[in-house]
């Protein structure tokens, strides 16, 4: 289970637009790779109020991954597109990450 940050930049001290909520489940033998299901909740903004719900496989230790936007809530209703995943910060022993996402999205 999830229940991360979106900040508008990839630091803690930034603004805190909403939060990443849902699961991860590994879905792969061969390397790491998770099932991601995330709502993007929208706390803050011109989007408070609205989520975007994302759905897809997860390859974690690849460059840059993609998945599809499902859809939404609120200014997002019917929404479609795709997320960009690409790591910004991984510390091993911690397991703490930051994510840089870039959402492409038509709503």
């Amino acid at each position: 289970m999830i229940d991360d940050l979106l900040t508008t930049e990839p630091n803690l001290s930034s603004g805190i637009i909403g939060r990443a909520q849902g699961l991860y489940a590994p879905a792969s033998q061969e390397e790491v790779a998770l099932l991601q299901a995330t709502n993007l909740v929208f706390t803050e903004g011109q989007y408070k109020g609205s989520t975007l719900t994302v759905l897809g496989r997860n390859s974690i230790f690849a460059k840059v991954r993609e998945m599809p936007v499902m859809g939404g809530t609120g200014a997002f209703r019917f929404a479609r597109g795709y997320i960009l995943l690409r790591t910004y910060e991984f510390n091993k022993k911690t397991l703490y990450a930051i994510v840089e996402c870039d959402v492409y999205v038509w709503h």
